[in-house]
């Protein structure tokens, strides 16, 4: 959907739906936010978002719908194994990676999902995602979208173009802010004097290095004392980022020690600390 083909209540609908988008973070705001003006730009009845979990290693799906589906309709969108799921994918693969729409006749006749969809009247569905960049295969979030009863028109199909980068962002900060509550929970559940166990996978040498991070050390001094590249120390950093939910070095020591994730220090380390 070009500039010039946007009237002027449809831009100002567009800006609206970016304007609030930063305030999105939980789960119900996500939903919120998108059966407000979203649905003029983009409207749909079920829309499935899927981001890639790292300790999965996998993407990882949730689904929100505004009318009543069967649990095993849910479970089928939910699953990236699902036929239904798998053929979503590899059309957007061979569609190069842009906003399209797939039949749900393309799945096999046999799959009980496809067989519920249609009953329901779900004719077809609308999909788009990132990937990193120059990593076409590793996607970073996938959202398809259906509605019954009706096709996505051309305009829906530029449309979600449009959107995709404000949907991903909003998305991706939900899902962060999700884990860490999640965290947050789970610590604040734990019984008084029992020490905190780790519930955030950073493995030993991740914390190693975030314990030298935290001394202030670059990554060339940190390879230095662990006698490995500083590449490798930088990879190793990127890692901790992206399981903390941090946007930068100093973030991720500050969320490590709200988590009491350094509190057990390598005794060689120890030996070299100031503190």
């Amino acid at each position: 959907m070009s500039s010039q083909n946007v009237a002027p209540e449809q831009s100002e609908v567009l800006l609206r739906v970016i304007e609030s988008a930063p305030q999105v973070c939980r789960r119900h705001q996500f939903f919120v936010w998108s059966q407000g003006d979203f649905q003029r730009w983009l409207p749909h009845k079920i829309s499935v978002c899927g981001t890639y979990d790292r300790d999965q290693r996998d993407l990882v799906f949730d689904i929100f719908n505004s009318v009543p589906v069967p649990d095993a309709v849910v479970q089928g969108l939910k699953d990236i194994r699902s036929e239904l799921m798998q053929t979503a994918l590899s059309t957007w693969h061979r569609g190069r990676r842009q906003a399209c729409r797939m039949p749900l006749n393309r799945i096999g006749a046999s799959s009980s999902l496809r067989q519920t969809l249609t009953d329901l009247g779900y004719d077809e569905v609308l999909m788009h995602g990132i990937h990193r960049p120059g990593r076409p295969e590793e996607i970073e979030s996938f959202f398809l979208f259906t509605q019954p009863h009706e096709a996505f028109s051309e305009n829906v199909l530029r449309s979600l173009d449009m959107l995709l980068p404000c949907l991903h962002v909003a998305y991706q900060r939900v899902c962060a802010t999700e884990r860490q509550m999640v965290v947050g929970r789970t610590m604040s559940s734990a019984l008084p004097g029992q020490p905190y166990q780790r519930l955030i996978p950073i493995t030993e040498r991740e914390r190693e290095i975030l314990l030298w991070v935290r001394d202030g050390l670059s990554n060339q001094q940190i390879s230095e004392k662990l006698g490995i590249s500083a590449l490798t120390v930088k990879n190793h950093v990127q890692k901790i980022l992206r399981k903390l939910g941090a946007a930068n070095r100093a973030q991720a020591v500050a969320r490590a020690m709200t988590m009491n994730a350094l509190s057990i220090m390598p005794s060689h380390h120890m030996g070299d600390s100031t503190y």
